[in-house]
Protein backbone atom coordinates (compact mmCIF):
# COMPACT_ATOMS: atom_id res chain seq x y z
CA UNK A 1 0.00 0.00 0.00
CA UNK A 2 2.79 2.44 0.88
CA UNK A 3 4.51 1.75 -2.44
CA UNK A 4 1.29 2.23 -4.38
CA UNK A 5 0.68 5.54 -2.61
CA UNK A 6 4.24 6.69 -3.30
CA UNK A 7 4.10 5.68 -6.96
CA UNK A 8 0.90 7.71 -7.31
CA UNK A 9 2.72 10.83 -6.07
CA UNK A 10 1.93 11.02 -2.36
CA UNK A 11 4.19 10.12 0.58
CA UNK A 12 3.81 6.43 1.39
CA UNK A 13 4.24 5.55 5.05
CA UNK A 14 4.96 2.45 7.09
CA UNK A 15 4.78 2.00 10.86
CA UNK A 16 7.55 0.08 12.63
CA UNK A 17 6.46 0.53 16.24
CA UNK A 18 5.41 -3.11 16.46
CA UNK A 19 8.61 -4.60 15.05
CA UNK A 20 12.35 -4.56 15.72
CA UNK A 21 15.24 -3.19 13.68
CA UNK A 22 15.59 -6.24 11.37
CA UNK A 23 11.85 -6.18 10.81
CA UNK A 24 11.95 -2.50 9.93
CA UNK A 25 14.80 -3.04 7.47
CA UNK A 26 12.83 -5.85 5.82
CA UNK A 27 9.79 -3.60 5.47
CA UNK A 28 11.87 -0.81 3.95
CA UNK A 29 13.43 -3.29 1.53
CA UNK A 30 9.99 -4.58 0.53
CA UNK A 31 8.90 -1.01 -0.19
CA UNK A 32 12.01 -0.33 -2.27
CA UNK A 33 11.40 -3.44 -4.36
CA UNK A 34 8.14 -1.83 -5.42
CA UNK A 35 8.94 1.88 -5.49
CA UNK A 36 11.91 4.19 -5.96
CA UNK A 37 10.07 7.14 -4.45
CA UNK A 38 10.07 8.71 -1.00
CA UNK A 39 9.08 6.75 2.10
CA UNK A 40 8.07 7.84 5.59
CA UNK A 41 8.96 5.48 8.45
CA UNK A 42 6.93 6.14 11.61
CA UNK A 43 8.29 5.32 15.08
CA UNK A 44 6.61 5.44 18.50
CA UNK A 45 8.32 7.57 21.14
CA UNK A 46 6.35 6.58 24.22
CA UNK A 47 7.85 6.51 27.69
CA UNK A 48 9.02 2.93 28.37
CA UNK A 49 6.50 1.03 30.49
CA UNK A 50 7.00 0.28 34.16
CA UNK A 51 6.12 -3.19 35.42
CA UNK A 52 3.16 -3.32 37.84
CA UNK A 53 2.50 -6.95 38.71
CA UNK A 54 -0.58 -6.24 40.84
CA UNK A 55 -2.32 -4.12 38.23
CA UNK A 56 -1.38 -6.52 35.42
CA UNK A 57 -2.70 -9.54 37.35
CA UNK A 58 -5.96 -7.71 38.02
CA UNK A 59 -6.24 -6.85 34.32
CA UNK A 60 -5.83 -10.48 33.34
CA UNK A 61 -8.45 -11.50 35.93
CA UNK A 62 -10.89 -8.89 34.60
CA UNK A 63 -10.80 -10.47 31.14
CA UNK A 64 -10.62 -14.12 32.20
CA UNK A 65 -14.40 -14.62 31.69
CA UNK A 66 -14.13 -13.30 28.14
CA UNK A 67 -11.31 -15.71 27.32
CA UNK A 68 -13.25 -18.60 28.84
CA UNK A 69 -16.37 -17.67 26.85
CA UNK A 70 -14.21 -17.91 23.74
CA UNK A 71 -12.83 -21.29 24.78
CA UNK A 72 -9.35 -19.94 25.47
CA UNK A 73 -7.08 -19.32 28.43
CA UNK A 74 -5.82 -15.83 29.23
CA UNK A 75 -2.07 -15.15 29.26
CA UNK A 76 -0.28 -15.95 32.51
CA UNK A 77 1.57 -12.63 32.43
CA UNK A 78 1.81 -9.50 30.30
CA UNK A 79 4.95 -8.22 28.63
CA UNK A 80 6.32 -5.04 27.08
CA UNK A 81 6.50 -6.28 23.49
CA UNK A 82 7.01 -2.95 21.71
CA UNK A 83 10.24 -1.10 22.39
CA UNK A 84 10.13 2.68 22.39
CA UNK A 85 12.29 4.50 19.88
CA UNK A 86 13.46 6.66 22.78
CA UNK A 87 15.70 3.80 23.91
CA UNK A 88 15.99 1.61 20.80
CA UNK A 89 19.55 2.13 19.59
CA UNK A 90 19.24 -0.70 17.07
CA UNK A 91 16.27 0.99 15.38
CA UNK A 92 18.15 4.29 15.28
CA UNK A 93 21.13 2.60 13.64
CA UNK A 94 18.86 0.85 11.13
CA UNK A 95 17.21 4.11 10.10
CA UNK A 96 20.57 5.83 9.68
CA UNK A 97 21.77 2.93 7.55
CA UNK A 98 18.62 2.75 5.41
CA UNK A 99 18.10 6.52 5.16
CA UNK A 100 14.39 6.69 4.31
CA UNK A 101 13.47 10.13 3.03
CA UNK A 102 11.28 10.84 6.07
CA UNK A 103 11.07 9.62 9.67
CA UNK A 104 8.09 10.64 11.80
CA UNK A 105 7.69 10.58 15.58
CA UNK A 106 4.47 9.78 17.44
CA UNK A 107 3.59 9.78 21.17
CA UNK A 108 6.57 11.90 22.11
CA UNK A 109 9.88 13.34 21.00
CA UNK A 110 13.37 11.76 21.03
CA UNK A 111 16.29 13.46 22.70
CA UNK A 112 17.98 16.21 20.68
CA UNK A 113 21.07 14.06 20.15
CA UNK A 114 19.01 11.28 18.53
CA UNK A 115 17.25 13.86 16.38
CA UNK A 116 20.62 15.28 15.38
CA UNK A 117 21.87 11.86 14.26
CA UNK A 118 18.86 11.48 11.95
CA UNK A 119 19.17 15.01 10.62
CA UNK A 120 22.86 14.51 9.92
CA UNK A 121 21.88 11.45 7.87
CA UNK A 122 19.84 13.75 5.62
CA UNK A 123 16.46 12.49 6.84
CA UNK A 124 13.46 14.84 6.96
CA UNK A 125 11.84 14.65 10.40
CA UNK A 126 8.16 15.05 11.31
CA UNK A 127 6.66 15.03 14.79
CA UNK A 128 3.04 14.68 15.88
CA UNK A 129 1.56 17.21 18.31
CA UNK A 130 -1.88 17.55 19.89
CA UNK A 131 -1.35 21.07 21.28
CA UNK A 132 1.03 24.01 20.99
CA UNK A 133 3.30 23.04 23.89
CA UNK A 134 4.04 19.65 22.34
CA UNK A 135 4.64 21.30 18.98
CA UNK A 136 7.14 23.71 20.50
CA UNK A 137 9.00 20.82 22.13
CA UNK A 138 9.24 19.10 18.76
CA UNK A 139 10.59 22.21 17.07
CA UNK A 140 13.09 22.75 19.88
CA UNK A 141 14.32 19.19 19.42
CA UNK A 142 14.94 19.82 15.72
CA UNK A 143 12.04 18.42 13.65
CA UNK A 144 11.54 19.91 10.19
CA UNK A 145 7.73 19.96 10.31
CA UNK A 146 4.92 19.31 12.80
CA UNK A 147 1.84 17.13 12.27
CA UNK A 148 -1.22 18.71 13.92
CA UNK A 149 -3.15 15.67 15.13
CA UNK A 150 -6.72 16.60 15.97
CA UNK A 151 -8.95 14.73 18.38
CA UNK A 152 -10.88 13.36 15.40
CA UNK A 153 -7.92 11.22 14.32
CA UNK A 154 -8.00 7.45 14.36
CA UNK A 155 -5.45 5.27 16.10
CA UNK A 156 -3.27 6.32 18.99
CA UNK A 157 -3.72 9.82 20.33
CA UNK A 158 -0.36 11.56 20.00
CA UNK A 159 -0.27 13.03 23.52
CA UNK A 160 3.19 12.89 25.04
CA UNK A 161 1.75 12.15 28.51
CA UNK A 162 -1.40 9.99 28.40
CA UNK A 163 -2.18 10.77 32.04
CA UNK A 164 -2.06 14.56 31.68
CA UNK A 165 -5.07 16.76 30.91
CA UNK A 166 -6.00 16.62 27.22
CA UNK A 167 -7.55 19.74 25.67
CA UNK A 168 -8.93 17.51 22.88
CA UNK A 169 -8.35 20.11 20.22
CA UNK A 170 -9.93 19.51 16.82
CA UNK A 171 -7.85 19.34 13.67
CA UNK A 172 -8.80 22.66 12.14
CA UNK A 173 -8.41 24.77 15.29
CA UNK A 174 -5.10 23.10 16.11
CA UNK A 175 -3.83 23.55 12.57
CA UNK A 176 -4.53 27.26 12.60
CA UNK A 177 -2.96 27.76 16.04
CA UNK A 178 0.22 25.93 15.04
CA UNK A 179 0.46 27.77 11.71
CA UNK A 180 0.24 31.07 13.56
CA UNK A 181 2.84 30.15 16.17
CA UNK A 182 5.48 27.97 14.51
CA UNK A 183 8.25 28.80 12.06
CA UNK A 184 8.18 25.31 10.50
CA UNK A 185 5.58 23.80 8.14
CA UNK A 186 2.45 22.24 9.63
CA UNK A 187 0.64 19.15 8.32
CA UNK A 188 -2.97 18.43 9.30
CA UNK A 189 -4.19 15.03 10.49
CA UNK A 190 -7.51 13.82 11.83
CA UNK A 191 -10.88 13.40 10.14
CA UNK A 192 -9.55 14.27 6.67
CA UNK A 193 -10.96 11.79 4.16
CA UNK A 194 -11.25 13.56 0.81
CA UNK A 195 -9.87 16.37 -1.31
CA UNK A 196 -12.23 18.89 0.23
CA UNK A 197 -10.78 18.16 3.67
CA UNK A 198 -7.23 18.51 2.36
CA UNK A 199 -8.09 21.81 0.68
CA UNK A 200 -9.71 23.10 3.88
CA UNK A 201 -6.60 22.31 5.90
CA UNK A 202 -4.35 24.02 3.38
CA UNK A 203 -6.68 27.02 3.29
CA UNK A 204 -5.88 27.39 7.00
CA UNK A 205 -2.16 27.40 6.26
CA UNK A 206 -1.24 23.72 6.43
CA UNK A 207 1.45 22.65 3.99
CA UNK A 208 -0.20 19.28 3.50
CA UNK A 209 -2.40 16.63 5.07
CA UNK A 210 -1.84 13.18 6.53
CA UNK A 211 -4.56 10.57 5.94
CA UNK A 212 -4.80 7.16 7.58
CA UNK A 213 -8.40 6.03 7.97
CA UNK A 214 -9.07 6.86 4.32
CA UNK A 215 -6.70 4.03 3.33
CA UNK A 216 -7.98 1.31 5.68
CA UNK A 217 -10.44 0.05 3.06
CA UNK A 218 -8.13 0.30 0.05
CA UNK A 219 -7.54 -2.95 -1.80
CA UNK A 220 -3.90 -3.15 -0.66
CA UNK A 221 -4.71 -2.63 3.02
CA UNK A 222 -4.01 -5.54 5.36
CA UNK A 223 -7.23 -4.87 7.29
CA UNK A 224 -8.93 -8.25 7.74
CA UNK A 225 -12.52 -9.08 6.83
CA UNK A 226 -13.79 -8.22 10.31
CA UNK A 227 -12.14 -4.79 10.21
CA UNK A 228 -13.55 -4.09 6.74
CA UNK A 229 -17.02 -5.22 7.75
CA UNK A 230 -16.90 -2.93 10.78
CA UNK A 231 -15.83 0.00 8.59
CA UNK A 232 -18.91 -0.60 6.45
CA UNK A 233 -21.24 -0.90 9.45
CA UNK A 234 -22.93 1.53 11.81
CA UNK A 235 -19.83 1.29 14.02
CA UNK A 236 -18.10 3.72 11.65
CA UNK A 237 -20.50 6.43 12.86
CA UNK A 238 -19.66 5.80 16.53
CA UNK A 239 -15.89 5.75 17.00
CA UNK A 240 -14.64 5.81 20.58
CA UNK A 241 -11.50 7.13 22.23
CA UNK A 242 -10.39 4.35 24.59
CA UNK A 243 -7.27 3.17 26.39
CA UNK A 244 -8.51 -0.32 27.31
CA UNK A 245 -7.18 -1.91 24.11
CA UNK A 246 -3.55 -0.81 24.25
CA UNK A 247 -3.01 1.14 27.46
CA UNK A 248 -2.98 4.54 25.71
CA UNK A 249 -5.87 6.64 24.40
CA UNK A 250 -6.70 5.60 20.84
CA UNK A 251 -9.73 6.09 18.59
CA UNK A 252 -11.36 2.85 17.48
CA UNK A 253 -14.55 1.73 15.75
CA UNK A 254 -17.24 0.98 18.32
CA UNK A 255 -17.04 -2.71 19.33
CA UNK A 256 -17.14 -5.01 22.36
CA UNK A 257 -13.76 -3.73 23.51
CA UNK A 258 -14.58 -0.02 23.34
CA UNK A 259 -17.88 -0.66 25.16
CA UNK A 260 -15.84 -1.53 28.24
CA UNK A 261 -14.10 1.85 28.28
CA UNK A 262 -16.62 3.92 30.28
CA UNK A 263 -16.72 1.33 33.08
CA UNK A 264 -12.95 1.07 33.51
CA UNK A 265 -10.88 3.56 35.47
CA UNK A 266 -7.72 4.68 33.63
CA UNK A 267 -5.80 3.82 36.79
CA UNK A 268 -6.78 0.16 36.37
CA UNK A 269 -5.39 -0.16 32.83
CA UNK A 270 -1.76 -1.29 32.53
CA UNK A 271 0.43 1.12 30.58
CA UNK A 272 1.23 0.94 26.88
CA UNK A 273 2.23 -1.48 25.46
CA UNK A 274 1.67 -3.97 28.28
CA UNK A 275 -2.13 -3.73 28.01
CA UNK A 276 -1.78 -4.31 24.26
CA UNK A 277 -0.30 -7.74 25.04
CA UNK A 278 -3.61 -8.86 26.50
CA UNK A 279 -5.63 -7.09 23.82
CA UNK A 280 -3.73 -8.89 21.09
CA UNK A 281 -4.25 -12.26 22.77
CA UNK A 282 -7.97 -11.62 23.27
CA UNK A 283 -8.45 -10.58 19.65
CA UNK A 284 -6.62 -13.68 18.44
CA UNK A 285 -8.79 -15.93 20.62
CA UNK A 286 -11.94 -14.24 19.36
CA UNK A 287 -10.96 -14.50 15.70
CA UNK A 288 -10.53 -18.25 16.07
CA UNK A 289 -14.29 -18.50 16.73
CA UNK A 290 -15.16 -15.86 14.12
CA UNK A 291 -15.74 -13.10 16.68
CA UNK A 292 -14.34 -9.73 15.58
CA UNK A 293 -15.55 -7.51 18.42
CA UNK A 294 -12.17 -7.29 20.14
CA UNK A 295 -10.11 -6.01 17.23
CA UNK A 296 -7.94 -2.90 17.35
CA UNK A 297 -10.03 -1.40 14.56
CA UNK A 298 -8.44 2.04 14.62
CA UNK A 299 -10.43 4.67 12.72
CA UNK A 300 -11.05 8.40 12.85
CA UNK A 301 -14.35 10.23 12.96
CA UNK A 302 -14.38 10.43 9.16
CA UNK A 303 -14.68 6.63 8.90
CA UNK A 304 -18.12 6.69 7.19
CA UNK A 305 -16.48 8.52 4.27
CA UNK A 306 -14.02 5.70 3.52
CA UNK A 307 -13.95 4.32 -0.02
CA UNK A 308 -12.96 0.92 -1.36
CA UNK A 309 -10.47 1.68 -4.13
CA UNK A 310 -6.93 0.72 -5.12
CA UNK A 311 -4.59 2.95 -3.11
CA UNK A 312 -3.17 4.68 -6.18
CA UNK A 313 -6.65 5.43 -7.48
CA UNK A 314 -7.59 6.92 -4.12
CA UNK A 315 -4.55 9.23 -4.29
CA UNK A 316 -5.51 10.36 -7.78
CA UNK A 317 -9.10 10.89 -6.63
CA UNK A 318 -7.96 13.02 -3.69
CA UNK A 319 -5.90 15.22 -5.99
CA UNK A 320 -8.80 15.63 -8.41
CA UNK A 321 -11.13 16.55 -5.54
CA UNK A 322 -8.72 19.20 -4.32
Amino acid sequence: MAAAVANAGALGSIAVGATDAPGARAMIAAFRERSGRSLNVNVFCHAPSKADAVREAAWIARFRPEFERLGAAPPHALFDTRRSFLVDDDMLAALVAERPKVVSFHLGVPSPDRVRVLRDAGIVLLGSATHLDEARRLVAAGVHAVVAQGYEAGGHRGVFDPDAHDDRMGTMALTRILVRNLAVPVLSAGGIMDGSGIAAAMRLGASGAQLGTAFVTTLESQADDGYRAAMASDAAHHTEMTRVISGRPARCLANRFTALGPSVSPADVPGYPVAYDLGTALHAAAKRVNEHGFGAHWAGQGAPLARTLPAAELVRTLVAEM
